[in-house]
């Protein structure tokens, strides 16, 4: 019975694993509707999952962008700022990414259907895309987490 159980498991898991991009679209800040699925991700993409309620979230993504040039100059990366604010607190999304100076796109995953989708239970959560495959994922932020992001995004950057 338990081998039943922990095959049932395995089986629901990797029916339920993301490892392509989904497809779902999500509208920009400037409205825009963006399919996810044909982003260009020959180069390292990554998904920062974020709210603005979200201290830690706010956080990573406020290091990043002092050393976010340097990383593109370097790697060619792509962030890409996904905002899961609801339809009532998305009006502070723009003026907020405004006024910390964030090059990130944003999109803005209103119903967490992409979070869903990519199994992330909590944020600041965040995923590296290349060639339209999630190659990595991380939860939570500390102080200096931005260091270990930047060692993976180099070590996919450089890959083929």
């Amino acid at each position: 019975m338990k081998i039943i159980l922990l095959l049932a498991v395995l089986n629901f898991s990797q029916i339920f694993s993301q490892d392509n991009l989904p497809k779902i679209s999500l509208k920009n800040n400037f409205g825009k509707s963006i399919a996810i699925s044909e982003i260009d991700t020959k180069t390292v993409t990554v998904f920062s999952f974020w709210a603005t309620w979200c201290i830690p979230c706010l956080n990573e993504l406020d290091a990043i962008s002092e050393i976010y040039d340097d990383w593109q100059n370097e790697t060619n990366v792509k962030i890409i700022a996904v905002s899961i604010d609801d339809t009532r607190s998305a009006s502070r999304v723009k003026p907020l990414a405004n006024s910390k100076n964030w090059e990130y796109e944003i999109l803005f995953d209103t119903n967490q259907e992409f979070k869903r989708a990519v199994n992330a239970t909590s944020i600041p959560y965040l995923i590296i895309v290349k060639n339209n495959k999630i190659v990595y994922s991380h939860s939570g932020y500390t102080q200096g987490s931005e260091i270990e992001l930047y060692e993976k995004i180099k070590e996919f950057a450089y890959k083929n």
